[in-house]
């Protein structure tokens, strides 16, 4: 999907009554889920693809902090970089 990001794409899987959309981009050393939803309309809504720009923008940011004597980023790694509440 390149009007997210470089490497990112749209998986659409048909469920039972709805048609679920994930979208991710793929790195060389990880797949980086940005967002799950309900296919309701066959575009995708603007505030979706900002909220999955922002999360990428957040998680490279992240990539760059310096890795400490543990071995992982002190923010990172195991950090949920945003939760959703629905």
């Amino acid at each position: 999907m390149p009007s997210i990001g470089p490497r990112c794409h749209e998986l659409r899987v048909g469920d039972a009554d709805v048609t679920w959309r994930i979208f991710y981009r793929i790195d060389p050393d990880a797949i980086v889920i940005l967002e799950v939803l309900k296919k309701k309309t066959p575009k995708t809504p603007k505030a979706v693809l900002e909220a999955c720009r922002r999360r990428l923008a957040e998680y490279d940011r992240l990539r760059r902090l310096p890795i400490s004597s543990s071995g992982s980023s002190s923010a990172m790694r195991s950090a949920n970089i945003e939760r959703r509440s629905d």
